[in-house]
């Protein structure tokens, strides 16, 4: 009988270690039909969204996670760091990872690649900064061939509202532990709505040293950190080389 992981969610040498319980977000969009206008960083960001897609649609984890980073550049550093996001949907959080300094890789699914490279490149192409780069990228599908560890090292990788009621969960587990190497910071920040959502909680603790870094009570939203244990990495590429 599965129990959910409540326990992790307070301090403990067992389970995720709560550092900030943080108020609502305060949503910094002003809406124009299909678009939102946000203010991250000190820059006006404009996203275009489309209902007929999950992915191109800003979630509330991303606007968490946003805010979280504008608030604590010095704890989270993205100056000249790469920087590759899973399920970038309409390309927010690269967008403001970007303006923070960051190499970025914005990645998710070919039907979203069209409306995340529109938003990307308004709101990046005047800006000096480093433009993030587009790319497909299919939970569990083909990550050594096209994703090769010996010439894709990230310091972070960082996703927002992936985890949901949604068969796809273990070929996401799988993509964040081939995706982070030692050396590599996992960014995740969630609206917990399902039992399913704290299962997967349980196996991501299970293969990374968790530790949650803030928790938006009213929204239900958590953020988490996460560090690959010790031969995890080796094991990671194992199953995806049985499973491909």
């Amino acid at each position: 009988t599965y129990i959910p992981l409540y326990s992790a969610l307070q301090p403990s040498h067992s389970g995720p270690r709560v550092l900030k319980i943080l108020p609502k977000w305060v949503s910094k969009a002003s809406y124009y039909f299909d678009k939102e206008h946000y203010c991250y960083a000190g820059h006006q960001i404009i996203i275009q969204e489309s209902i007929e897609c999950f992915g191109a649609v800003v979630w509330p984890a991303a606007l968490a996670l946003c805010q979280y980073l504008e608030s604590n550049q010095e704890e989270i550093d993205f100056k000249e760091k790469k920087v590759l996001e899973i399920g970038a949907g309409t390309g927010l959080v690269s967008i403001v990872a970007s303006i923070l300094g960051a190499f970025v890789t914005a990645t998710d699914l070919p039907e979203v690649l069209e409306n995340l490279q529109f938003n990307i490149t308004r709101n990046t192409q005047n800006l000096d900064i480093h433009k993030p780069e587009v790319r497909k990228l299919i939970w569990g599908m083909n990550l050594p061939e096209d994703f090769p560890k010996a010439t894709h090292h990230y310091d972070f990788i960082v996703a927002t509202d992936v985890v949901y009621h949604h068969t796809a969960l273990d070929s996401l587990l799988d993509t964040f532990h081939y995706l982070c190497q030692p050396g590599t910071t996992l960014l995740w920040a969630n609206k917990f709505r399902f039992s399913t959502d704290y299962e997967f909680l349980d196996s991501m603790s299970n293969m990374f040293n968790v530790t949650q870094l803030a928790e938006f009570p009213e929204s239900s939203i958590k953020l988490f950190k996460g560090t690959i244990k010790e031969n995890e990495d080796e094991e990671a590429e194992s199953r995806l080389k049985y499973n491909s």
